[in-house]
């Protein structure tokens, strides 16, 4: 089934508070289905250094809020949510209040965490992937319980709640999951669980770094869908595969007359030759109508109809949001 396209922003920073309302209120006017924050902790400093990620100046949830106060109907989501960072029954209240108050506009984006450096600064324990994964899923079952009706009543390894009614009730039933990340089985999960899949890089390292973004080229993205397809099968819910979103970050976007020599200049950074870097997933470089063409391609190829691009990116690709959402 080929699904409508469909854009969101994703910003790490504010300049401030009003500049952080225009930026939601900007990306609901031009277009664009969601506005989402990442989910990432600390500061400037050699923890955050040696993992080579960039700064996000807000918390996810207040400025989650504070974008919901400043829009009327665009998505307001986190891409996604680091489970491990809260407490499951407090991050679960904080969920459907949020829901509460954006009058079912929630995108809900879990991940299972994967910035070991940050989980190290923050003395936040950093377990092997399968341990993160079993609590990762734990914490949905509790969610999904918190958001439904009857009692919270679970008793896992990693995860404790019972005896309670989750409240406030989602406005418009539970809102759309989104599970992010770029191995085999987190995808898996994702397939078998989500409402919407976010492709990422496979980041086992713990850092961003050529490793991430060479686990996404497009032979290994192909891979990944299987990998989604498969953890489909085994849903029970009644859907399949057909039904799921899947979403990418178009983390390398520039909107140029001159793709070859900003491939050519690009593509060492990542280790990658001008050739991947072009077919990546994850990039998307030329012009307006060359950006458009490949959003389609990709489309039949992956299923992928559902980009996010950076704030600093936003601007430039509003032609293409222009000419494809919804198509």
């Amino acid at each position: 089934m080929r699904r409508p396209f469909r854009f969101g922003v994703q910003s790490y920073a504010a300049k401030s508070p009003q500049d952080w309302r225009e930026q939601a209120k900007r990306a609901e006017s031009q277009g664009f289905s969601t506005f989402s924050v990442a989910d990432h902790v600390i500061g400037p400093g050699p923890a955050l250094t040696a993992t080579n990620h960039p700064v996000q100046n807000v918390a996810a949830i207040p400025a989650m809020a504070v974008a919901i106060e400043a829009t009327d109907a665009i998505s307001i989501g986190a891409r996604v949510f680091c489970v491990d960072y809260r407490q499951p029954v407090m991050f679960a209240k904080e969920l459907a209040t949020l829901d509460f108050f954006a009058g079912g506009r929630l995108e809900l984006g879990l991940g299972a965490g994967w910035l070991q450096g940050e989980y190290e600064a923050m003395g936040v324990e950093w377990d092997r992937a399968g341990v993160r994964l079993d609590r990762f899923e734990e914490t949905l079952t509790l969610i999904r319980q918190h958001f439904g009706d009857g009692l919270v009543e679970i008793d896992g390894e990693h995860v404790h709640a019972a005896g309670f009614e989750g409240l406030p009730k989602p406005p418009n039933g539970v809102p759309p999951i989104m599970i992010g990340g770029g191995a085999k089985r987190v995808l898996g999960i994702a397939g078998r669980e989500a409402d919407i899949v976010s492709l990422n890089f496979n980041n086992s390292s713990g850092k961003i770094g050529p490793d991430g973004v060479g686990s996404s080229t497009a032979q290994l993205t192909a891979q990944k869908v299987d990998w989604i397809r498969a953890g489909a099968d085994q849903r029970t819910d009644g859907k399949s595969f057909d039904d799921i979103e899947i979403e990418i970050g178009g983390y390398f976007t520039v909107v140029t007359d001159e793709r070859e020599a900003t491939l050519a200049k690009m593509a060492p950074m990542f280790e990658l030759e001008p050739e991947q870097l072009a077919e990546h997933p994850h990039a998307l470089i030329g012009s307006v109508d060359t950006i458009c063409e490949q959003l389609i391609e990709r489309r039949e190829i992956y299923g992928i109809s559902y980009v996010t691009f950076g704030g600093s990116a936003s601007e430039s690709v509003v032609p293409v949001v222009e000419r494809l959402a919804g198509t």
